[in-house]
């Protein structure tokens, strides 16, 4: 993974970890994923390319020098400018919806002392819109791929994360503990309830949450100040994208208080976001047009640090 620039952590922290460091010579194993064993070696190029390329991905990350995947965004030039602290020595971190892994795998580079990563892996246990049809269902899935990017990514990085298939409706202090810091990105707009996912999250968030998801762009230029937002819902597992005082809100609502203001950020696109022609027809419609953007500005999100609110009467 390529170190993004970081704030110098204070003389007697742990400097963090550099998850590209490779184990010894030999081969390694693969843990079973997608129905067979692979083999690899974090310091076979060749063979990890193939992994690589064998299937889509969501995050870009470099598994080894030169090879990257071509992830949907890529979030390397945001993670150093977001309000993760430079050193999270000691700490126990949460990865809400891990998907590939980004955020988790930056935790644990940052000195976490513990990582658990959260993810459904089965699409079909997604908050799905009603009218979604199989061919959808089925691209999501080819996507997820039963968390194999995870899995090649932990075993290419060396990493010790563990990941738990758990929604994050049902996330309990008594199962999971509690965590001193939780990243929580680009979920939100894909959730029937946030309101309800922010409350769970906060039952075992301890210390700080770092929101970070997708806003409406348009509804936060013509409406600076007052919550909104857009309701998708329609065949796709898309449901909220509010503007940035609506992405505040909602955190506020799940019962967190913000520890700073929240800032719009743009996330950039990867190798493997889409990029439609710009013609007249993609032009008419909303999708269209948030596509033809993300893949030329950087896909609008908003970050949002927020910690619980104390208890009413305390």
């Amino acid at each position: 993974m390529t170190l993004p620039p970081r704030q110098e952590p204070s003389p007697d922290a742990t400097p963090p970890r550099d998850l590209r460091q490779h184990p010894p010579p030999g081969k390694r194993y693969l843990r079973r994923v997608g129905g067979g064993s692979v083999t690899s070696t974090a310091r076979d190029a060749p063979a990890l390319r193939e992994l690589v390329a064998s299937r889509q991905w969501y995050h870009t990350l470099e598994l080894a020098p030169g090879v990257v995947t071509p992830g949907w965004f890529d979030t390397r030039p945001v993670a150093p400018t977001l309000p993760i602290p430079a050193s999270l020595r000691g700490r126990r971190c949460l990865d809400v919806g891990t998907f590939d892994g980004f955020w988790a795998f930056e935790m644990e580079r940052r000195g976490a002392e513990e990582v658990l990563a959260v993810d459904v892996l089965d699409p079909r246990g997604w908050d799905w819109p009603a009218g979604s049809t199989d061919e959808i269902l089925a691209a999501l899935n080819e996507r997820k791929d039963g968390g194999r990017g995870f899995e090649i990514a932990r075993e290419a990085l060396g990493s010790s994360i563990e990941r738990l298939e758990r929604s994050v409706y049902d996330l309990d202090p008594d199962e999971v503990g509690r965590f001193d810091f939780v990243y929580l990105g680009s979920l939100l707009l894909h959730l029937r309830d946030p309101v309800r996912a922010l409350e769970r999250v906060a039952a075992v968030c301890g210390g700080e949450l770092l929101v970070v998801d997708a806003i409406d762009l348009p509804l936060t230029i013509a409406h600076p100040r007052r919550a909104v937002a857009h309701l998708d819902g329609v065949g796709r597992p898309w449901w909220w994208k509010p503007n940035i005082a609506g992405l505040v809100r909602l955190v506020e609502a799940g019962g967190f208080e913000l520890v700073s203001p929240a800032r719009r950020i743009s996330m950039p696109p990867g190798g493997g976001f889409p990029r439609p022609p710009v013609r007249p027809r993609t032009l008419m419609s909303r999708t269209g047009r948030e596509y033809l953007y993300g893949a030329r500005r950087g896909s609008p999100h908003a970050a949002v640090l927020a910690r619980p609110a104390q208890p009413h009467g305390a």
